[in-house]
This record gives structure tokens, sequence and C-alpha cells, in this order.
């Protein structure tokens, strides 16, 4: 089974039975966390029934967003496969499905609320897929006293809005120190996600990693602060449960994201991004780009450019330009 179909599956076992009621109470107390500036030291997960709204409110769009963070990031390093991960925070493994379905791992998820690690191996367990059934479930603080061995690839999503700014700056530099090939961070398509992720971004290159997704270079965020924020979109289907709990009727809803995945390893990223959703208008397509002369950029594509204009009208926002040959 595909691992997206497998996820929705594990999801509806874990939610059948939980009443609907209990399930939106929890996840409206989860999403006033999700989107507020809650700093904690305390697990934001409480017992079994937070979790399990949790992990149908937000595992189907975190899986999404690092799937997509992780698909730029071998795009940029077709030749690279971690051996062993490091899931930070990783509560009840949406990225770790999303890592099980790009490699072949070993990985170790890392969380201090012990109802979402039981509920995350659950979940692996109940997926059929080998590389998430051997993962290792692990209770750990995740902080200033976090200590790491080293990895091939941490990844760390939706993680350091929960905490403080001492606590995530500690977090970050301990990734950087343990990582041996790369680290993918992802944070909410806010404003505010951003700022984490451009502050992440510049720690993990003074570490001496390299930048090699989203951006094109390494040098400093062209964006000026305070006037806009990078961020991506990742579709996410919905299964019935899935819009039950969250009150929604669309059958799909779109993630907003900000991450950065920074290596150490060989890696060619793209020659720009595109940083916007493309514009397609009467003979023409609009491309909003960043680039790697480390400035944006709009580019417009027209009939006359043949194939390219092709290639233009299918391109997508977060999608590398010009398209690979």
């Amino acid at each position: 089974m595909p691992v997206p179909e497998a996820l929705r599956s594990a999801l509806a076992g874990l939610l059948d039975g939980l009443p609907p009621s209990q399930a939106a109470q929890a996840v409206d107390r989860l999403i006033a966390n999700y989107r507020g500036a809650t700093q904690t030291h305390a697990p934001v997960l409480r017992d079994r029934s937070d979790v399990a709204a949790y992990a149908a409110y937000r595992m189907p769009a975190t899986f999404e967003a690092v799937r997509s963070a992780l698909g730029a990031l071998q795009d940029a390093a077709p030749d690279w496969a971690p051996a062993t991960h490091t899931d930070i925070g990783g509560g009840t493994g949406a990225a770790s499905w999303a890592v099980a379905e790009a490699w072949d791992t070993a990985t170790t998820v890392l969380d201090w609320a012990e109802p979402a690690l039981a509920i995350g191996r659950e979940l692996a367990d109940a997926s059929g897929i080998p590389g998430l059934r051997s993962v290792r479930w692990e209770r750990a603080r995740i902080g200033t006293a976090l200590a790491l061995d080293p990895v091939d690839l941490i990844t760390v999503s939706y993680v350091l809005n929960e905490l403080t700014v001492q606590d995530r700056q500690a977090l970050v530099d301990a990734a950087a120190r343990a990582a041996t090939g790369a680290v993918v961070i992802v944070e909410p398509g806010t404003p505010d996600g951003y700022a984490r992720i451009i502050e992440a971004r510049d720690r993990l290159i003074a570490a001496g990693f390299t930048i090699a997704a989203p951006c094109p270079h390494s040098a400093a965020c062209p964006i000026e602060p305070g006037t806009d924020w990078c961020h991506f979109s990742a579709r996410v289907s919905r299964s019935s449960l899935h819009r039950q709990v969250k009150g929604g009727s669309l059958a799909y809803e779109d993630e907003k994201f900000s991450y950065v995945a920074a290596v150490r390893v060989p890696a060619v990223p793209a020659a720009n991004r595109i940083t916007r959703r493309p514009q397609i208008r009467k003979g023409q397509v609009l491309l909003d780009l960043c680039t790697a002369e480390e400035v944006l950029r709009r580019d417009t594509v027209t009939k006359r450019h043949g194939s390219l204009y092709r290639a233009a009208r299918d391109a997508d926002w977060g999608d590398a330009w010009p398209p690979a040959e």
C-alpha cells in the first residue's frame, strides 16, 4: 500500500470509537497552540484522546509538508541516501512516514510526550511498512538538555514554535552537531514560522552547512524583513473522518509551510525557485523567482518560448525553474 493510503487507513483505525465531540474539543485546544505563540516546558499532548485528535488534525498535513521538503532535498542531492534518521519532537511520527517513503532508513523518533510516542508506535505497526515498524520511539526532553548521537539525517517539523528562543536555538545547534548529512526543518507557513526558519537557516550555515532547498543559494535571504515571507503549499487529501474532526467540507486542503534543507553532502540547489503560485494569463505565464544571483525576480514566459512556455503552464509553486531536462 502506498504510504499516504497506509497513513489514512491507520488514522481511520485510530479514530474508530473516539466520540467526534471529544475529538473536536481537543482539536480546538490544539489549534490554539498551533496558531498561537505558545512556548511550553511541558508536552502539549496530554493523553490518548489529545493525541488521537492531534493525529487526525495534523498528521496528514505534516506528512505532505515534510514530503515536499524531502522531495526538494532529493532533487538537489539525488545520489545521497541516509541510512540513519532522527526525528526530533516527532510526536506521532508524521515526518518519519515521509522519510520512510523517500529512503530505507533506520529511524528514531524523539519526543517528550509518552502518549504521542505510544500512538505513533501503534500507527507505525498498523502501516504494514517494514521501515516504519522498525522505528525506535524514545522519550526525550526537547530543548537545551537534548543530547544526540551522530546520524545521517535529522528532521524537525512543527516543533520550533512550541519552544522558547533559548530552547529552539539549542535544538538547532544540537541538530547541526549531530547531523552528518542533512538537516530538514519545517514550520508553519506564516510570517513567524518563516522567521524561525530564517533563524535556523542562519545557524546551520554558521555551523558549516550549505542550503540545498528551497533557496538557490546559501547567502542571506533577499526578502526584506517585514515585507513578505517565503512559504509554500502542499495539497492534502482529507478522509471523511479527517473532515469530520476538522469541521471541513472540502475533500482537500492546502497546507502552507516554510522549510529549509541544509546539507554537509554534495548538492546542487535549484537554479531558481518559484516562490508564488504562477500567474497564467493569455499567451504568457508570470513566474516569481528566488534566483541563484541572490535576488528576487519576475520572469514572463510567453508562447514564443515554445517548450519552456508549456513547462511554465505546468509549473507549480515551489518548483525548481527551469525544469530539469
